[in-house]
């Protein structure tokens, strides 16, 4: 009985030209149905390994096939594929890499030393958090190419992603977190339902800021969030955060509205800057800034921190760890289990204080 040929495992990647795509496997026919340009980057058996270097593709092509591959076959959102792009837009970007980069790990292993220098003047490295999430792109880049034919070395089996520091994250303490809530002036209403829905409802302030009036409900006091990867999730909200929301959509916003004829009353963001557009990012920090500062507030306080607090107040509260990790919206229970710490921390300074034998 003869064996059966051997199925070829590399892909045919499309390419669009807004920068999004399609995999199609190897066989299958390729007729583009929108008007975009097709690009064959490779076709290569997966069990072979004996790889002309001459013959790989450039990097950039094999970055794109890559980046098709994350958002096609993986789905990963587009900020995502955003930031891998960035990422490795700045190893291509390196001195010999766009040239050696099928050769070897030692590329990768040269542009990552580079990038943890410190003290140079001009290039005073990257923080840790930023050198690991580098180092994740090339090792998943790499583990891609190899396992596609593009290159016969598997570079990705010699890149270690750096230990990271297990930081503890900076909370407020109840009493904290109610000076800063009251602490915008009666008529910022705006301000008020803005920090009132983060520390309500543990939100990302990406998440709070792209909200739109239909992605809340005053009366069953919910709000639905898109978070990191697309993954859509309910979160119940106070009833004090609600009252501050219907404060600010029937004064302020109504009135941002009518003036500037650029939202909706009855849809549209559900956060406007003074212009009537979405509410910026940097706005956002400013008002939780000005929060603190009118609370009296030391240290770094950001809209995160809010986060932090509403997470550990939670658990303080005797809230299940799972429930903690549907609310916050994480993929993983293990970065919920980092609040965990912060409670026990805190449970020890409380028995160190109050207990005469501690």
């Amino acid at each position: 009985m003869s064996a059966a040929p051997a199925r070829p495992l590399a892909r045919e990647f499309i390419s669009r030209r807004d920068e999004t795509a399609v995999g199609i496997p190897l066989g299958d026919q390729i007729g583009p149905p929108w008007r975009n340009e097709v690009v064959v980057i490779a076709v290569a058996d997966r069990g072979s390994r004996a790889v002309d270097e001459a013959a790989s593709p450039s990097l950039d092509r094999a970055v794109d096939a890559y980046l098709t591959f994350l958002a096609a076959e993986r789905g990963l959102a587009s900020a995502t594929i955003r930031a891998y792009r960035a990422d490795l837009a700045d190893y291509s970007d390196a001195r010999g890499t766009a040239r050696d980069w099928a050769s070897g790990p030692e590329p990768a292993l040269r542009y990552l030393a580079a990038r943890t220098r410190r003290g140079r003047r001009l290039d005073p490295g990257l923080a840790p958090t930023s050198l690991r999430r580098r180092a994740a792109a090339l090792k998943g880049f790499y583990r891609f190419a190899f396992g596609e034919g593009l290159i016969g070395i598997d570079v990705a089996a010699h890149l270690d992603l750096p230990r990271m520091p297990r930081l503890l994250p900076e909370t407020l303490t109840a009493a904290e977190a109610e000076r800063l809530l009251a602490a915008p002036p009666p008529d910022a209403l705006r301000d008020r339902a803005l920090l009132e829905l983060l520390y309500a409802a543990g939100l990302r302030v990406s998440e709070a800021l792209h909200l739109d009036l239909e992605d809340i409900s005053l009366d069953g006091a919910f709000v639905r969030v898109i978070g990191k990867g697309d993954r859509e999730r309910l979160v119940p909200v106070g009833e004090i955060a609600i009252e501050a929301i219907r404060a600010w959509l029937a004064g302020p916003r109504s009135a941002l509205v009518a003036t500037h004829h650029v939202a909706p009353i009855r849809g549209g963001p559900l956060f406007l800057g003074r212009t009537g557009r979405r509410l910026a990012r940097q706005q956002a920090w400013a008002i939780v800034k000005r929060a603190a500062a009118g609370a009296g507030l030391t240290g770094r306080v950001s809209p995160h921190t809010l986060r932090h607090s509403f997470a550990t107040h939670l658990l303080e509260g005797g809230a299940d760890l799972r429930i903690v990790q549907e609310l916050l919206g994480h993929a993983s229970i293990s970065t919920t289990q980092l609040y965990t710490h912060v409670t026990g921390e805190r449970i020890r300074e409380v028995y160190a204080r109050a207990h005469p034998r501690a």
